[in-house]
């Protein structure tokens, strides 16, 4: 079966490759805006199956990664910045302070229908930060496309004073822990994998 990963993220595309089975991508129309009352957690599990159940029409046999991530601050839902102003926002709001990321994880079964799915959360702890080292980071790092303009995984690692997480690729954007189990529910060892030879 084709794996495919129904997200255009250049960052859950880098994290899927750490695996080593050739899949293919799907940019997933769903309309992301949370509904009246939905928890965190819920928004973004509801989108990560969204996300998997659009690529089911063009791929009937295959296994479709879904995923989202929804970033709370407090009480409030932090987005994509889109530009430095809106960063600076952010990050201005995060210093010195616990936040939660909630990465939900779904693999889809478009033979047989079957679905998994997962809620992996993150909390995050951010330094106290003056303005100056916030505008240096934004300067340098440029992370517009990412919830919460931090990007663990590059600079804005120095912005965290710990990190509290069953797994660490969740706050990138994919749970390859929970994946790598999902997938083997479905018979697919990521470690036994071997390509289908071509005839």
């Amino acid at each position: 079966m084709k794996l495919v990963l129904a997200s255009t993220s250049r960052y859950r595309r880098e994290l899927l490759s750490r695996l080593h089975i050739p899949f293919e991508i799907l940019s997933p129309d769903v309309d992301e805006t949370p509904l009246p009352d939905e928890s965190p957690s819920a928004t973004a599990l509801r989108l990560s199956v969204l996300k998997a159940q659009a690529a089911v029409s063009t791929h009937p046999d295959a296994l479709i990664i879904g995923s989202d991530q929804v970033l709370m601050l407090d009480d409030e839902q932090l987005g994509k910045p889109g530009n430095f102003d809106k960063a600076f926002a952010q990050l201005k709001k995060m210093q010195g302070k616990a936040m939660v990321f909630h990465t939900a994880l779904t693999l889809l079964n478009s033979r047989t229908g079957h679905t998994q799915t997962r809620d992996v959360p993150t909390v995050v702890h951010v330094r106290p930060l003056s303005d100056a080292q916030i505008e240096a980071y934004l300067k340098k790092e440029q992370p517009y496309d990412c919830a919460g303009s931090a990007q663990s995984e590059s600079l804005g690692i120095a912005l965290m004073e710990r990190m509290d997480s069953p797994d660490p690729t969740a706050l990138i954007g994919l749970p390859l822990m929970a994946l790598t189990g999902m997938l083997l529910n479905e018979g697919v060892d990521v470690l036994t994998w071997q390509p289908v030879a071509s005839t």
